[in-house]
C-alpha cells in the first residue's frame, strides 16, 4: 500500500496529496513528508524551511506570493482545525492565469494542497484554535514578498464567509492590490 496518494487538479502544478493514515483504538500514525515515498508518487519537491501558523476561526490570512529570484512553493496541512484554503495563480502566459484552486483542509480530512511557485496563497479559518502547518521550497524573504487581495471580486473566490461570523484580516493583508494592478514575475513553462 502507498503511503500517499497525489492527485492533480485543473490548474497545472496544484497538486492534492493525501496520507495514509493507520488508525487503531489508540488514535493514528501517519507520515505527511517522506522524500522517497514522495519520489514514488512523482512528487519531487525540495522543501528549505516549515512555517506554522494559529488562528481564531474567521482570520483570513493572505493572500501572500514571493517575486522571484526567491519563490516559494507550499505544501500546507491542517494539523488542528479547519481551514478554507486557496490558491491563485499568477504566472504570466498560464492557461489558467488569475483563477483560484480552493479546497477544505482539516484534522479530519488530513489533505494537503500543494501550490508551485507563481501561486499568491491564503486561508480563512473556519474553527478557533485552527492549526497551519506547510513546507517550503524558498526561505522567506521580505523584500521578495508580496500579496494580491484576498478578496478581490475579480477572483470570484466563494470564501465561505457565512460559516464563521465575525471576520479578522489584518490591516497589512487589507490593502494589497487587486489581480488588475498586482505584481507578478513568474512565467508559465
Amino acid at each position: 500500500m502507498e503511503k500517499f496518494k497525489l492527485s492533480k487538479t485543473d490548474i497545472p502544478g496544484v497538486l492534492v496529496i493525501e496520507p495514509h493514515a493507520f488508525a487503531d483504538n489508540r488514535g493514528f500514525f501517519m507520515e505527511y513528508y517522506n522524500k522517497d515515498e514522495y519520489a514514488k508518487i512523482g512528487f519531487n519537491e525540495v522543501f528549505i524551511q516549515d512555517n506554522h501558523s494559529s488562528s481564531k476561526k474567521g482570520v483570513v490570512r493572505g493572500l501572500h506570493y514571493q517575486l522571484n529570484p526567491n519563490p516559494m512553493g507550499k505544501l500546507i496541512k491542517v494539523i488542528k482545525g479547519k481551514v478554507f484554503d486557496v490558491g491563485v495563480d499568477l504566472r504570466k502566459g498560464s492557461p489558467t492565469y488569475g483563477r483560484f484552486y480552493a479546497q477544505v483542509l482539516s484534522e479530519d480530512n488530513k489533505k494537503m494542497l500543494y501550490f508551485p511557485p507563481g501561486f499568491a496563497h491564503g486561508f480563512l479559518s473556519l474553527a478557533d484554535g485552527t492549526e497551519v502547518v506547510y513546507k517550503c521550497t524558498g526561505m522567506f524573504n521580505g523584500e521578495s514578498e508580496r500579496a494580491l487581495l484576498w478578496n478581490d471580486p475579480a477572483l470570484m473566490i466563494p470564501w465561505p464567509l457565512d460559516m464563521v461570523g465575525e471576520i479578522i484580516v489584518s490591516e497589512r493583508d487589507k490593502k494589497h492590490p487587486l489581480l488588475s494592478n498586482v505584481e507578478t514575475n513568474f512565467s508559465y513553462k
